[in-house]
């Protein structure tokens, strides 16, 4: 099973790119993995707030396969601890289509037909942290969810 993530805009800062990357590249040790990075948009100075999402939507959707199985990363999605996300991938794998996609929104959430495509949502936590950081938190909890599942010392009970 292929894993990927779909994020809105470029990550701008530079300590969270590095993080990120460092990851991604650990990630890939495990099994396949891409990161896809949706182009932030331009000229929304007159958007609203719903265009905007809308827009965004309709890229993410372009992104999307056909048979994916879609999570989207979302403020009121299911908690799970970092043991409970390795079960769940673990689960994912043996049950679920060949690409897994995790999506992560812009500033201001998903659209309509992104929230009608997924299949699941899940939440990092209650807090709310901005959606570049949830990018470095999201790619150390898979990595974490990849050493748990192989028996390796990184995560400590």
């Amino acid at each position: 099973m292929k894993i990927a993530l779909i994020v809105v805009g470029k990550t701008s800062q530079p300590y969270l790119t590095e993080g990120i990357d460092e990851y991604v590249s650990r990630i890939k040790r495990y099994m396949p993995f891409e990161l896809y990075v949706i182009p932030e948009l331009k000229n929304t100075r007159n958007l609203t707030m719903e265009q905007q999402k809308n827009r965004e939507g309709d890229a993410i959707l372009k992104t999307l396969q056909h048979g994916d199985c879609v999570i989207l990363l979302d403020e009121h999605g299911k908690e799970l601890t970092s043991l409970q996300f390795a079960a769940y991938i673990e689960q994912k794998q043996q049950t679920s289509a060949r690409r897994l996609v995790f999506v992560i929104g812009g500033p201001y959430g998903f659209s309509p037909d992104v929230y009608e495509r997924c299949q699941e949502k899940l939440s990092l936590s209650k807090m709310t942290f901005s959606h570049q950081m949830v990018r470095l938190f999201f790619t150390e909890q898979l990595y974490r969810a990849m050493t748990i599942l192989n028996n390796e010392p990184y995560h400590h009970e």
